[in-house]
């Protein structure tokens, strides 16, 4: 029954070794996703700015607005000075 016991403890740190080393595997492959996206995101505006500026200008101007109407209408705690 101790064997039996003892067995069970070990598949059990097993499980949970395999899924730790899963969560390491998945962070890092959601990092290098998200800074090609972000890369890609980047050049498409460059590219964007050097083929069309006024079109690159407006789209610049809709993010800068959504951004600050966003800013102004969150609910946020006040910063405290001293």
């Amino acid at each position: 029954m101790e064997r039996l016991i003892q067995w069970l403890d070990d598949l059990d740190d097993l499980v949970y070794m395999l899924g730790l080393v899963g969560e390491r595997f998945r962070r890092g492959l959601r990092s290098l996703l998200m800074t090609c996206f972000l890369l890609t995101i980047q050049i498409g505006g460059v590219l964007l700015a050097l083929r069309h500026p006024p079109l690159a200008m407006a789209t610049a101007m809709l993010l800068f607005v959504s951004l600050f109407y966003h800013s102004v209408t969150s609910s946020h705690q006040p910063l405290e000075i001293g």
